[in-house]
């Protein structure tokens, strides 16, 4: 178990504004040559509560993710971004539950409130962009089990092994930490557009609103 600070990898908040769908940042969505498409719907069902399964992992999602954005920083699909990862918890046996939080759109944020309704305890917090977080109720907030914060180096095959490795955690294991990859130039190359990404996303925050459980189709 690793606790590392997230200072630096996540930009602070900014105060949430009504939210404009006719302004999509540039690659935010639209299709993306080589990448196999597929639909994600995601329902509200109601306000989410805490979870019972003492092997649950809350899967916590942005304000923004799969209603007006559609693919990470790099344009993997956020439905291909879901499904591996709920695949990999399925994988362990363990139980995923999905929720939306609409009162910040800061990633250590997210992941912990999602941790905190997890009848386990552990979640994952996800941003549209990519940048991925798996967390645990007990922890202080700006710590975490695993962080991703390079989200231009997040592919399918790692969202598979963040959802098998926060499984794991809410069994009760200590698995090995999924490996990171790491390119220097990652964080230059991307960084203005992941600025404009988190600006877009923080326009759909919705302070005060409660989050909800969502009903997650895929095909």
């Amino acid at each position: 178990m690793s606790t590392t600070p997230t200072a630096g990898a996540e930009t602070t908040p900014t105060p949430a504004t009504t939210p404009t769908p006719s302004a999509v940042p540039t690659g935010a969505s639209g299709p993306a040559g080589g990448v196999s498409e597929r639909t994600l719907e995601l329902v509200e069902t109601g306000p989410a509560g805490p979870g019972t399964r003492p092997d649950e992992v809350v899967v916590a999602l942005s304000p923004a993710f799969g209603t007006f954005f559609h693919r990470t920083i790099v344009d993997v699909p956020l439905a291909t971004v879901l499904r591996e990862t709920l695949a990999g918890i399925e994988e362990q046996g363990a139980a995923a539950r999905v929720v939306r939080f609409f009162g910040g759109s800061d990633l250590a944020r997210i992941a912990h409130a999602g941790a905190k309704l997890s009848g386990s305890g552990v979640s994952i917090g996800i941003l549209s962009r990519g940048t991925t977080m798996i967390h645990q109720r007990d922890l202080p907030r700006l710590s975490n089990l695993e962080l991703f914060p390079q989200a231009p180096l997040l592919d399918a095959e790692a969202f598979r092994a963040i959802g098998r490795n926060a499984a794991g955690y809410a069994q009760g294991h200590s698995p090995e930490p999924v490996p990171v990859r790491n390119d220097f130039m990652a964080r230059p190359r991307y960084q203005a557009k992941a600025a404009v990404l988190h600006l877009k996303e923080t326009e759909f925050v919705e302070p005060g609103r409660a989050a909800v459980e969502l009903d997650v189709r895929i095909s």
